[in-house]
């Protein structure tokens, strides 16, 4: 059927797939976030990562590894108990090339020993490119690289274990971890009556020889096709950390009773689960009765890569707005041409280039942690701060990104329904918003020294931007205040975005102006685009977060 000459369902005015793109060239924000924090060297192989991780067969491998979700198979087809979970073929690939790619091994030496700089960072740019195509398989990926850091309170079995990480080569063969030519570690930490109270934990650990027997269970054991696990439990001397295989050492199935997989909202490639432990094999890992400050090594590691994994997913929220807004008429003009949604898509790429800026830099002090004091203590103190910031900022990102799009942004056949999904999920895992502002007012009644000279530094950075030197003193009152828990997320929050600030001083002073005058100075409205930004201004900010073509 046909009306005027034109057929009825003839598709016109929608913008093209945001699909064979370059992740890294088509990202200038990031190029010079790499520049500044030390990984300039690594521009050639980080333009190649970022194309074929943008291409259109990378983005579809992400749509059927979320369409098809894992499958937990309790049993075999004689009634035995396996507790084997089942993979879409995509999700495996992404595996694999993640773990071939270096995400699990690039930040640590052959002995478990830090990589050198600029390894740290040269890891994060890769992450937050995979972070923009998707973001499931990436949690085992996580765990096995922060696992290192729990696990070198155990050198014996570090030296054992580091080989199977080291290797770049996933298996997902259901083996025991030493017959396998890799291996990937899980965590499982809060139970049901607990949650982020993990002291009020009532699973028990007794001692089996030199080793341990756990009884008790987990209501979230992350990635349980994992080839081992980080568990706390109740030893005798209290609360302690466990690595759990799921072979015991003479290669029978580890008492592991996996009793279902989380229904997630997001995060659907990925497997969570409950698990029941039956006299559960497993080594300890550190002192007994000092299991949160082992494993806090592996959770500093893995608020890293959250932050890492929400600025990556706010950058492709932004590139498919600004994409689809230049390729959208509206009113005889491109949508992104109306001066509205200008300033929208351009306060948009103002909070994804800080976010971004804030989190390599980050990464940055992680690389020159271990020869550097200063550095050392600003991951310390900043990794909670960032973290907060970065992926409370990402959900409500995301939305206002997929509002661009209209209500194509709203189904699920584009990748916009499925950020939206994904984003809550870094703010809630590894520390909710309330316990990393705990975490960092604890630091500081530690070590209030440290965390002072910290903030210190960010004063001097940016003493000469509008709105800095007035947000260094509200940190400081606040913090040091009699209420000081009550105000502290606005405090972690402002101590962020002079962080961001700072760290933007570095890759693109002309932003850091620009952020540090609509974040700090006149903390404008709390919806995007409603801050005020001069022509200029936001030309500056689109071409630099998606290049006209």
């Amino acid at each position: 059927m046909t009306v005027s000459g034109r057929s009825t369902h003839e598709v016109f005015n929608q913008s093209p797939p945001y699909v064979d793109v370059d992740l890294f060239g088509l990202d200038l924000p990031l190029q010079t976030a790499v520049a500044a924090n030390g990984a300039a060297s690594d521009a050639v192989a980080l333009s190649a990562f970022g194309k074929h991780w943008g291409t259109a067969m990378m983005f579809d491998r992400a749509r059927l590894a979320n369409e098809h979700k894992p499958v937990l198979k309790a049993f075999d087809a004689q009634g035995f108990r396996q507790d084997f979970v089942e993979f879409h073929p995509s999700y495996q690939r992404f595996m694999t090339e993640s773990i071939e790619a270096g995400m699990t091994a690039m930040t640590w030496n052959a002995d478990g020993k830090r990589a050198e700089a600029p390894s740290e960072v040269a890891r994060a740019v890769r992450y937050y490119m995979v972070a923009q195509i998707e973001n499931g398989h990436m949690c085992p990926v996580t765990m096995t690289r922060a696992a290192i850091g729990a696990l070198a309170a155990n050198p014996a079995l570090l030296s054992q274990v580091m080989p199977k990480i080291a290797s770049r080569q996933y298996d997902p063969s259901f083996a025991p971890w030493t017959e396998k030519s890799g291996m990937t570690i899980g965590m499982g930490m809060t139970e049901k009556q607990g949650g982020t109270d993990v002291r009020a934990n009532t699973t028990l650990a007794e001692p089996f020889g030199d080793d341990y027997l756990i009884t008790g269970h987990k209501w979230f054991m992350s990635a349980p096709m994992c080839d081992a696990f980080l568990v706390l439990a109740q030893a005798q001397g209290g609360l302690t950390c466990f690595l759990m295989p799921r072979f015991t050492p003479d290669g029978a199935l580890n008492e592991l009773r996996f009793q279902r997989l989380k229904n997630k909202l997001g995060n659907a490639s990925n497997a969570s689960s409950e698990v029941e432990f039956d006299n559960a094999f497993a080594w300890r890992v550190g002192e007994e009765g000092k299991g949160v400050r082992t494993i806090i090594e592996m959770v500093q590691l893995t608020r890293l890569d959250c932050a890492i994994s929400s600025a990556g997913m706010m950058r492709m929220a932004l590139a498919q707005a600004i994409s689809h807004t230049r390729h959208r008429t509206v009113f005889q003009r491109q949508l992104s041409d109306q001066p509205l949604m200008g300033t929208v898509l351009a306060d948009l790429a103002l909070e994804s280039e800080a976010a971004l800026a804030v989190t390599m830099r980050l990464c940055r002090s992680y690389d020159r942690a271990s020869t550097d004091p200063h550095e050392a203590a600003r991951a310390r103190t900043l990794t909670p701060v960032v973290k907060y910031w970065v992926c409370k900022t990402a959900p409500g990102f995301v939305y206002e990104a997929m509002e661009c799009l209209g209500g194509n942004g709203y189904v699920e056949d584009g990748v916009l329904a499925r950020l939206y999904r994904e984003a809550p999920v870094n703010a809630i895992w590894e520390g909710s918003g309330n316990v990393v502002c705990l975490d960092l007012l604890r630091a500081l009644a530690r070590d209030g020294e440290v965390a002072g000279a910290v903030l210190e530094a960010l004063a001097r950075q940016t003493f000469d931007l509008p709105g800095c030197a007035e947000a260094v003193k509200f940190v400081a009152q606040v913090l040091a205040g009699p209420s000081h828990e009550a105000h502290a997320r606005a405090a972690v929050e402002r101590l962020a975005q002079l962080a961001a600030v700072a760290a933007l001083q570095e890759s693109a002073p002309d932003v850091a102006a620009i952020f540090a005058r609509a974040r700090l100075e006149n903390r404008c409205g709390r919806t995007y685009g409603a801050l005020e930004l001069d022509v200029n201004a936001t030309k500056l900010l689109l071409e630099r977060a998606l290049p006209a073509t």
